[in-house]
């Protein structure tokens, strides 16, 4: 006879309190390890259908994870190259934009001492003061971007490491998640891997997909406008309208704030947000629901929490891993019965009448 063990909800409450604490801490202390592991993870399942087809061409395994993981090192390392160069660019036009910036910041004084009747040399003290206070904190600042970079490093470093010893050992990794269940649920355990690689690397294509669409978009939008640095401005707000609502908004500043410093006229920084609108709207509604895969989809509540969770925990790179981590536990969680109800929280499915009355129903028949 098996024993069964009903807790109390304040013994649930306070195991599930103090597992959960232990989890967090250790995602915490251990993101040196954790972070690249997980990067070099959401890779292997991108790159797992590359090698199995080489393999099917009758390539050594060795050599197609070998051929696969270089390819992808070179690809990342010419995007790198690109983006260093446009950047090479905006950093030779940098004393002139501070020169502007300085006009700007002086017009804006003028304006708010007109409109608000405060003293212009009252705004210029507060901004001496925040001045300051930026450089008596810029100790604190340089440190916290040495931190940053070093662990960037040590992700760089490792992920193409990790990448490879995933891409090899896979069959042992999968063995052992079949060997954590019994043997009559073998079948439920492949059914839920199968689905979940299938869902996940459409999600992660297509992630990629309209990543490059948007880059396009935002770029041919800049050129068109007249900004200047349009093309690093393009991709840098593609890469972060990955990360969703937050990302968006800091995409749609940078490229207004340039407009706003380096034209004569206020009106560019004002169509550069109409053009970005418009693309946001194509994205939401036409390139999102066609391209990235339509069924992971998370509600926005849920994003703004597990990007806010992934930048408190690992910084920066935790708020790209965010979502597509999300993503998985979403696949996860959908294709196994006990944890469905949490697969629907993360979702973006609304409970109409209609859906309230046929459960209801359900009910009174059972």
């Amino acid at each position: 006879m098996d024993n069964v063990f009903n807790f109390p909800f304040y013994a649930k409450f306070a195991l599930i309190s103090i597992g959960a604490f232990a989890f967090v801490c250790t995602m915490y202390f251990g993101q040196e390890i954790i972070v690249p592991l997980l990067y070099a993870t959401i890779f292997a399942i991108l790159l797992n259908p590359l090698v199995n087809y080489l393999v099917s061409k009758r390539i050594n395994r060795i050599v197609a994870i070998w051929i696969t993981v270089l390819s992808t090192i070179i690809l990342v390392a010419l995007l790198v190259y690109f983006i260093s160069m446009q950047l090479s660019l905006f950093s030779e036009s940098y004393p002139r934009l501070k020169v502007k910036f300085s006009q700007a910041i002086l017009e804006v004084v003028r304006w708010a001492s007109v409109h608000f009747k405060i003293k212009t040399s009252g705004i210029n003290a507060w901004i001496a003061e925040s001045q300051n206070d930026a450089f008596s904190n810029i100790g604190g600042t340089m440190w916290q971007a040495l931190a940053t970079i070093n662990s960037i490093l040590i992700i760089v470093v490792l992920i193409p490491v990790y990448l490879f010893m995933i891409l090899f050992y896979k069959d042992l990794l999968v063995e052992f998640i079949r060997r954590l269940f019994h043997t009559t649920h073998h079948v439920t355990v492949f059914d839920v891997l199968g689905n979940s690689k299938s869902i996940i690397q459409k999600y992660l294509v297509g992630l990629l997909l309209e990543a490059a669409i948007i880059a396009i978009l935002n770029t041919l939008g800049l050129l068109l406008i007249g900004i200047d640095y349009a093309i690093i401005l393009g991709i840098t707000g593609a890469l972060l309208n990955v990360i969703p609502y937050i990302g968006g908004v800091i995409a749609i500043a940078l490229p207004m704030i340039i407009a706003f410093v380096t034209k004569d006229s206020s009106s560019y920084a004002f169509m550069v947000l109409i053009v970005y609108m418009i693309i946001q709207f194509l994205d939401n509604h036409f390139i999102i629901p066609h391209i990235v895969a339509a069924k992971v989809k998370i509600n926005a509540l849920i994003s703004v929490i597990v990007v806010l969770i992934g930048r408190a925990l690992w910084g920066i790179p935790g708020m790209f891993l965010s979502i597509p981590l999300t993503a998985i536990l979403k696949v996860i969680f959908d294709n196994v019965e006990p944890l469905k109800p949490w697969g629907f929280l993360l979702g973006n499915i609304v409970p109409t009448e209609k859906l309230k009355f046929s459960l209801a129903k359900r009910r009174v028949i059972k």
